[in-house]
């Protein structure tokens, strides 16, 4: 409904920390596919890594870098849409394409922030 109450909070937590790869791969399948239509497109994948990268604060490649490389990686069909099996086997058979979706709710780096900034205001 585009709101996420406390138990999908919860739920969703959970399942980063304690679930399954595949399980975790399909929900972050869901995340990225803001239209609903069960694929995930250039514009769709740029904008979650847009919006990373302003959150985080990661920098080791522009979000036009990442979207590249894992359309150029995965997306064996050439067509410029990532279907759920593409995205799974793409994403379980590539390390770097794995950390790079692992970093996408990596929010350490806002933690350290947000610490220091407390901190220094003391």
């Amino acid at each position: 409904d585009g709101y996420i109450d406390f138990m999908e909070y919860v739920a969703a937590l959970s399942l980063i920390l304690k679930g399954k790869i595949d399980q975790k791969l399909k929900w972050y399948f869901k995340l990225y596919d803001a239209d609903g239509n069960g694929k995930i497109d250039r514009e769709e994948l740029l904008s979650i890594f847009k919006a990373v990268q302003a959150i985080n604060l990661h920098t080791d490649m522009s979000p036009e870098e990442i979207t590249a490389l894992v359309f150029d990686t995965i997306d064996k069909k050439g067509n410029g849409e990532l279907t759920l099996e593409e995205f799974i086997s793409g994403a379980q058979q590539h390390q770097m394409i794995m950390d790079i979706i692992k970093k996408t709710l990596d929010l350490s780096n806002v933690l350290k922030v947000i610490k220091s900034g407390r901190r220094n205001s003391v």
